[in-house]
């Protein structure tokens, strides 16, 4: 089995993530309300070259809100510029 394709994450551009990170966040009662950025950071070892800053978060949607950002991260890499 490749365990490379398993763990291989979906290029997407900003736009194409910040749209999946509002569906996920509006679908969820909680988080509905959430107001977030996406912001491009230098790649790393581990990986990550985008991630979200949560602006506007009730207290009792911190821990959804977080845990849907988290799966979205796993997912996708901010694609290249052309």
């Amino acid at each position: 089995m490749d365990f490379n394709y398993l763990n291989s994450k979906t290029a997407a551009t900003m736009d194409e993530i910040r749209v999946r990170v509002a569906h996920a966040l509006a679908r969820h009662p909680l988080c509905r309300n959430v107001r977030f950025d996406i912001v491009s950071v230098p790649q790393t070892r581990r990986g990550g070259n985008w991630t979200v800053t949560l602006q506007s978060v009730e207290p009792r949607a911190v821990w959804e809100a977080s845990e849907i950002v988290a799966d979205i991260q796993d997912a996708y890499d901010l694609a290249a510029a052309a």
